[in-house]
């Protein structure tokens, strides 16, 4: 149960990922283990990267009213795409909107990955 509790969110992502990129011509998968490397990617710098950009960015996040999350989550999904080869971002409208259809997506399966398999106990 541990592993599906650890594989699922990673191949929710990877699969995510590829649906970004057949959406965005600006962000480009080599291979599927290329989108499971960025999907694990990710995650490392959302926990590690995100919450220290986020501190620092607040009082502009505060000004634009939260605008300027996007570009924080672009810029996590830029470092990530430096960090796995096989995997690019180019683009701004990549860079802004590939983490809010990546997000979506990914919101998706995981909630198909929830009904379908519980015992995993993802939420």
């Amino acid at each position: 149960m541990m592993i599906l509790k650890t594989l699922l969110p990673l191949l929710a992502t990877a699969l995510s990922l590829l649906v970004v990129d057949i959406i965005f011509p600006g962000v480009n998968l080599a291979t599927f283990p290329a989108a499971l490397i960025a999907a694990a990617s990710i995650g490392i710098v959302n926990g590690a990267v995100k919450p220290v950009v986020q501190v620092l960015s607040l009082p502009v996040n505060i000004v634009t009213l939260g605008g300027f999350s996007l570009i924080v989550n672009g810029l996590c999904f830029w470092l990530s795409s430096i960090a796995v080869p096989g995997f690019q971002v180019t683009g701004i409208l990549s860079f802004l909107l590939g983490p809010v259809i990546l997000s979506f997506v990914n919101t998706l399966l995981t909630n198909y990955f929830v009904e379908r398999y519980p015992e995993a106990n993802l939420e």
